[in-house]
């Protein structure tokens, strides 16, 4: 997929006020610093899309970006943040949780996992809450340019072969680095896909 045209359209406080549209929405969620702006922005190729900041948990709201006019990517705000007041992580779980179970719309939730960590306790309740929820879901690993080729290769392993303990098929994986630029095409690739099947079922 070639992304000509990547534009911000509107930050949602609720599920109610995202853009009443029915182009499909991929939506991209990880722990705070997970590298989330970054990937966004790589995959977009556009450096000031999405604002990358020094400061982890910015993101409090539903933010829309229109791709090419025919998707949006949707930036969620980070899960687990440990340093937000409960209430306020409370609340935003609520809205995450609202729209990613309501928003008709949503095709795939990319869930951004940090490649240098083992299997985190947050990121697995997310992911099985995601998986029990019935919302299709791929696992999109990052920062793979900290680690070596071998290391990089036994963490993704190590992380996936972790869910076999309650999950009967995996879900699909993507490796990648905002910093070398891997890992794009895989994801735009599996984006078109997607698309490509949606267009499918629609003229059926």
């Amino acid at each position: 997929m070639n992304i000509k045209q990547a534009q911000f359209v509107i930050s949602a406080p609720t599920v109610s006020k995202c853009p009443a549209d029915t182009k499909p929405e991929f939506a991209f969620i990880g722990r705070s610093n997970v590298g989330k702006s970054s990937l966004i922005n790589m995959l977009c190729n556009h450096k000031g899309l999405a604002k990358t900041s020094a400061t982890p948990g910015k993101t409090l709201l539903i933010n829309h970006f229109i791709i090419n006019n025919e998707w949006y990517l949707v930036d969620l705000p980070g899960y687990g943040y440990a340093k937000r007041s409960k209430t306020v992580q409370e609340k935003l779980d609520q809205m995450i949780r609202s729209y990613i179970l309501q928003r008709q719309q949503l095709v795939n939730v990319f869930v951004l996992i940090d490649i240098r960590h083992e299997q985190q306790k947050v990121d697995r309740e997310f992911v099985d809450w995601l998986g029990a929820s019935g919302i299709p879901f791929s696992i999109v690993f990052t920062k793979a340019d900290k680690l070596g080729i071998e290391k990089t290769r036994q963490n993704v392993d190590a992380w996936m072969k972790a869910l076999l303990d309650t999950w009967e098929s995996l879900p699909p994986y993507f490796v990648t680095s905002s910093e070398k630029k891997s890992g794009r095409d895989e994801v735009l690739d599996y984006i078109e896909q997607v698309l490509t099947e949606l267009q499918a079922e629609s003229e059926g």
